[in-house]
């Protein structure tokens, strides 16, 4: 939903990043614009008077089909994009940091279960639109698919599936018994497959699209295909604990080592080169200010990931006699040295995104504020580990302050996602546009 900033937002407000690299000081939303208004920047009102009654024939059916599918359900329908997932990874990561807080209690407990309970309504019920939305309207998929910011979002498909999935094993295994294992393993199987696709698709369609893209144009939203391995990487490094075999245990976590290689790596590659765009280009408008906040994310997320395989082989290497008997407190030492790398790393990315947001006055609120949760909460839940695993009391205190942050931070945009959601602004999709204006092109080459 987010541009997840400079285009996690769900739907339009990705489209502000394109339209201007300025300022427009649009109120609200700044590229959250009905479906409506977007049909009139396509229309080009002043040149239906020299043209032929066929050409006008076919712009009639065009408008009144385009006026049929923006009311009602079908507007939500057909404007729902794949963003909107990003909402599942704030939700997700709150329920995940509430079950893990170190000052933790009974209550605080029943509130992470009942987080939970949401997302995965929330997930099921954005996965039938989406179902429905591609049933209905075949074509959108390969416009979105074709769509150089929409494209982007189908990997917070994976990591908002990787919440729910981390849940189940975190919550339901211990209560259901050893079947939800199972069941959880099986769907992190299919989770993890989904983030490979799009975390190798999305070079590939960066490549052989044929489109050019200037530095300017990139932003941290590159990120979201390739980090969603990481995710599912920290979902197997939760999943693998309670398996019924150390052997399912042992493949598991070798797993989520290949795919935490696969995406932190990538993600290494990438915020180089995002870096170079800030020094050589300045910062994002303050409409999309808040895309500052994802490179924190792969830091926070690769960090928890390697320190809890760690933990993993350090406890199922030598029950499967793996390696040398000393090899598992080797691979936890290595995995708590880069956790403590990334976090500083990560520390760096926080200032930055911080000092950043400041700058700005009267930050309007977009569904890219979706993108600031996620990335700081995986922050936190890294440094919940550290603080568990060293001990320390440090960053015990660090990591609930920072955990309190995201609570705070997650009912904000709730009720601005609500109230944005009550005035249907949020229901834009950007790639419409695009196919829109194909379609009466065609139209009119056909009349002439």
């Amino acid at each position: 939903m987010p541009t997840y900033c400079d285009q996690a937002c769900p739907s339009g407000t990705a489209d502000s990043s394109h339209t201007s690299q300025e300022d427009t000081g649009v109120e609200s939303g700044d590229s959250i614009a009905p479906e409506g208004n977007a049909d009139k920047r396509c229309e080009g009102s002043g040149e239906d008077s020299g043209r032929d009654p066929e050409s006008q024939l076919a712009d009639g059916e065009e408008y009144e089909e385009l006026a049929k599918n923006d009311r009602g359900w079908r507007k939500i329908v057909r404007n729902f994009t794949p963003s909107w997932f990003t909402v599942n990874m704030g939700t997700g990561i709150v329920s995940i940091l509430l079950f893990n807080l170190p000052y933790n209690g009974t209550w605080l407990y029943w509130i992470s279960v009942g987080i939970f309970g949401l997302n995965t309504v929330l997930f099921t019920v954005f996965l039938a639109i989406s179902i429905l939305r591609y049933a209905l309207w075949p074509g959108i998929w390969r416009v979105m698919l074709q769509h150089p910011v929409q494209s982007l979002f189908i990997g917070t498909f994976p990591m908002g599936f990787s919440t729910v999935v981390s849940m189940i094993a975190l919550v339901c295994s211990p209560a259901w018994g050893s079947w939800v294992q199972i069941v959880a393993w099986a769907l992190w199987i299919v989770d993890s497959v989904i983030s490979v696709v799009c975390a190798v698709g999305f070079p590939f369609m960066l490549m052989a699209s044929g489109r050019q893209s200037d530095l300017p144009s990139m932003t941290a939203a590159w990120l979201l295909p390739v980090v969603s391995t990481i995710v599912a990487a920290s979902t197997g490094a939760i999943v693998a604990e309670n398996l019924p075999t150390p052997q399912l245990s042992l493949w598991t976590i070798i797993a989520s080592y290949l795919l935490w290689g696969l995406g932190m790596l990538f993600s290494m590659i990438i915020l180089a080169v995002y870096f170079e765009r800030l020094a050589l280009h300045k910062l994002p408008p303050k409409s999309v200010i808040v895309s500052t906040c994802i490179p924190l994310g792969p830091m926070g997320q690769g960090g928890f990931v390697i320190l809890k395989l760690g933990v993993g082989a350090r406890k199922f290497f030598p029950l499967n006699k793996t390696l040398d008997p000393a090899a598992g407190g080797v691979f936890y030492a290595v995995g708590f040295m880069f956790a403590l790398m990334l976090w500083g790393f990560g520390f760096m990315w926080m200032l930055s995104a911080i000092i950043s947001i400041a700058k700005c006055k009267r930050i309007p609120f977009t569904m890219g504020w979706w993108a600031s949760i996620f990335p700081l909460g995986v922050y936190a839940n890294c440094t919940i580990l550290m603080a568990v695993e060293m001990p320390s009391q440090f960053f015990k205190v660090v990591s609930t302050i920072l955990t309190l942050c995201v609570l705070i931070l997650w009912i904000i945009v709730s009720a601005g996602t609500i109230r944005e959601v009550i005035t249907g602004r949020v229901f834009f999709a950007p790639c419409l546009s695009d196919m829109r204006v194909k379609r009466k092109k065609k139209s009119r080459i056909k009349a002439s």
